[in-house]
């Protein structure tokens, strides 16, 4: 071995090995059980940052461990490459629209865009040590996926499920789309409450208090809570609305709240989702003041064209000269935003594609209750979103780049007319349905619409999996052992796939999600993600400075679901880690080179029974985190005892026995020295991946039989070695090593001087005959000249000479 291990040198080596030795590839053929994982296509919207090393460390942790455990792992990797996000991240590159360009030119450019983007994604995950079989890799937006969701859109609209009509439907302005609710973040933003006069016929006034005057065009009744005595005599009459006075009816619904503003409350078409049940309840007329670009209608009159903020500031100052603004007061309110890019969303009414889901919501949340998840508490987020949905989901996309619906409508009847599965993949712009309609008509416009990339991802299991056209590997991974996810999308990447797995085949997708939280940037800067810079300093350089185990350890430091800070002090404690690791192996080497494996020896000390037994307690508990998804949990685990137990108290109690082959004890100490550090290198591997199997392959691969550490067996608790009277003995000479240290640091000397004598007196005979084994391990770890045992009243005395 090397004096220092060069992880810049070994990992691409090691990495190199790894794919061209087919460690991690799947075998059908394999007859063991399968771990198939069921991976998080990341969106092609920019550059990946260290909050994806974060989240996309823990199912490779994961893989890993089952791989050892016996397990023929499926593990895939794919890229999210269609729709909204990669044509901003086109938009935003080469400065240009599909506008400008035209159609055919944007969508190269998309894919050119997509296809350097996922070069780059590939080469971070390789890097990393994914364990990814990417003979498994998929695009979201080529032939093979497209002609899956295109598939599932034709099941779907054959079940009476997918439907088409026009529809009030969430719009970003911004982004020139409609959006499904799953789509929506909430924003807190500073605004104002304005209370308006809506004239009474008997001359009086009503006092209407409003965030958005903007939408006094649009007002097509006034609401008051029907319990509410102030308002209870006008409901049934009429308000005139100010400014632009027409008359609306004044009604009562429970919705309106008595204790927000005056009371009453306007309704328009369409300020909120409000609004839109109001509308729809009440079969009120509708009036549209906002177009798809966000900028006032010709209805709106002296705001006609201005964009919503103008309009807004605009429409005051109208009122203001008029005096009908009764009063002002600043209100903190909640706004629903687009989560692509913070825009308020509005409510348009446009032809749209749905998929009815509402009529589900029972099923939908049982089958949320029968899947695990990690952490368990991450189910309610599920639960909270099935419960509170009030929209079916809208599939349809007003934007270029994407899956096209197989839809051409009929030019004589404007029936929909469906492609046939043969034509799959199909782009109905460019191409033309192979039948007549059914009233003969052969003449069709084609839908130009693309659907929303979820209605795609959330077939991953499908288009990894190769459905109908690979049957026999579809068959062995689905349903898939696990989805790993971030916790945001749980709304819309775990509900949308339960959605189409319930829809098409009424089964789970999944028996296990783990869910991983977020790389925060630092205190006070929140998620970082691709599109809004990346956060602080690239992947590929932190690996470079630090190695890709030290960010794995970061990685492995938070137990799933939560936030993790970005902190180069936890990755360099983990560089600071792999170096030991490397140099506690090279100082082994001395003693296991040519060894080969070694049989159990007859003699064994006091230290060699406490670190085997140890070991045992180490294995069980190591080995149950990671079973229950507890993979940070496991880690401090070895690396307590790594620090703790073997380097810092057992090679020094060993030592002397170690450098001296004559020494009865010797071979006893090499026996427990290669057991444990083979057993610590295998713990580490799911975590550390490199340097275990740096080390693995100098000092273990040849006697082991097995060429890679990530493709031998998981250790296993060994009865034979298990002896809680040793584990105590080994606390009790871990306690007087630190002892003799404290003492040392107190006395100004140096761990390695020599002192004359420590005097132990213990009060039961069973420890003073440990004791009194555990002499010349004692001498070694505190450079006594003697050690004497003795009796005494106290159950263990410790007296330095």
């Amino acid at each position: 071995m090397d004096k220092h291990y060069n992880p810049t040198e070994m990992e691409p080596l090691l990495q190199a090995a790894w794919q061209s030795e087919g460690t991690y590839r799947f075998d059908l053929a394999n007859e063991h059980p399968v771990y198939s994982i069921d991976t998080p296509p990341p969106t092609v919207s920019g550059h990946l940052h260290l909050g994806h090393v974060y989240s996309y460390s823990h199912p490779d942790f994961m893989a890993r461990f089952f791989r050892m455990n016996g397990m023929n792992v499926f593990y895939p990797m794919g890229f999210d490459d269609n729709g909204l996000p990669t044509e901003r991240l086109v938009e935003k590159r080469h400065g240009v629209t599909v506008a400008q360009v035209g159609r055919e030119a944007f969508i190269r450019q998309c894919l050119e865009v997509s296809e350097e983007a996922e070069k780059d994604y590939q080469a971070l995950w390789q890097r990393l040590g994914l364990s990814v079989d990417w003979r498994y890799s998929y695009r979201t937006i080529d032939d093979y996926s497209r002609k899956i969701s295109q598939t599932s859109f034709l099941e779907l609209y054959r079940q009476g499920r997918a439907y088409r009509q026009s529809a009030p439907t969430i719009w970003c302005p911004e982004c020139r789309t409609a959006i499904a609710q799953a789509e929506l973040n909430d924003l807190e933003r500073e605004s104002e409450f304005v209370t308006l006069p809506f004239g009474l016929p008997d001359g009086n006034v009503l006092q209407v208090a409003t965030t958005r005057p903007e939408l006094l065009a649009a007002c097509v009744a006034v609401f008051v809570h029907p319990e509410d005595p102030r308002y209870a005599a006008l409901v049934g009459g009429k308000a005139r609305v100010p400014l632009y006075g027409q008359e609306v009816p004044l009604l009562a619904d429970p919705s309106a709240d008595p204790q927000k503003g005056t009371g009453a409350v306007m309704c328009c078409t369409f300020g909120d989702q409000t609004d839109m049940a109001w509308w729809y309840t009440h079969k009120l007329p509708l009036v549209e003041a906002i177009d798809r670009a966000g900028r006032m209608t010709e209805q709106s009159g002296p705001l006609s064209g201005l964009s919503i903020p103008a309009a807004r500031k605009r429409v005051k100052e109208l009122l203001e000269a008029d005096g009908l603004i009764l009063s002002r007061q600043a209100v903190s309110q909640s706004v629903r935003v687009h989560e692509r890019c913070d825009t308020p969303v509005e409510i348009v009414v446009s032809q749209q594609w749905f998929v009815r889901i509402l009529d589900r919501k029972e099923e939908l949340l049982r089958a949320g209750e029968q899947i695990r998840w990690h952490p368990e508490h991450m189910q309610a987020r599920y639960q909270a979103w099935v419960e509170g949905l009030n929209w079916d989901w809208a599939i349809s996309r007003q934007r270029t780049y994407g899956v096209p619906f197989p839809v051409w409508y009929c030019k004589a009847c404007s029936a929909v007319t469906l492609a046939d599965e043969a034509q799959l993949p199909v782009d109905p712009g460019n191409a033309q349905p192979s039948h007549p309609c059914a009233c003969g008509g052969s003449e069709f416009t084609p839908e130009l619409d693309v659907m929303d990339t979820w209605a795609t991802s959330s077939l991953s299991p499908q288009i990894v999996g190769r459905w109908r056209w690979e049957p026999e590997l579809y068959e062995r991974v689905y349903p898939y052992s696990l989805r790993p996810q971030a916790h945001e999308i749980i709304r819309t990447w775990a509900f949308y796939t339960i959605v189409k797995s319930q829809f098409h085949f009424g089964k789970l997708p999944w028996s296990d999600v783990l869910i991983s939280g977020w790389g925060l940037a630092g205190e006070g800067m929140g998620k970082i993600s691709k599109s809004r810079g990346g956060g602080p300093m690239a992947p590929m350089q932190m690996i470079e400075r630090y190695s890709a185990d030290a960010l794995r350890y970061w990685a492995a430091s938070t137990s799933p679901g939560k936030d993790s800070i970005i902190s180069e002090e936890k990755i360099q404690m983990g560089g600071k880690l792999v170096t030991k690791l490397w140099n506690v192996a090279r100082f082994s080497q001395t003693f296991l080179a040519g060894k080969g494996r070694i049989s159990p020896p007859g003699e064994l000390t006091a230290a060699d029974r406490w670190m085997l037994a140890s070991l045992q307690e180490l294995v069980q508990r190591v080995s149950e985190s990671f079973r229950s998804y507890e993979y940070a949990a496991a880690k401090s685990e070895v690396e307590a005892f790594f620090w703790r137990d073997l380097a810092d108290n057992y090679l020094e109690m060993a030592k002397q026995r170690l450098y001296a082959p004559e020494h009865p004890g010797h071979l006893g100490a090499c026996f427990t020295l290669r057991t444990v550090l083979l057993t610590v290198l295998k713990l580490f591997a799911p975590i550390l991946p490199y340097v275990t199997e740096a080390v693995y392959r100098e000092l273990f691969a040849e006697a082991e039989g097995c060429a890679s550490i990530h493709q031998s067996n998981w250790p296993t608790v060994d009865a034979a070695w298990q002896d809680q009277q040793a584990l105590q003995t080994g606390e009790d000479l871990i306690e007087i090593a630190t002892t003799v240290r404290r003492y040392k640091s107190e006395n100004n000397l140096g761990l390695a001087s020599a002192i004359m004598r420590v005097q132990l007196g213990a009060s039961a005979p069973a420890l003073r005959a440990a004791l009194q084994a555990a002499i010349p391990d004692l001498m070694s770890v505190t450079r006594a000249e003697a050690v004497e045992v003795l009796e005494s009243s106290e159950r263990l005395t410790i007296i330095i000479q």
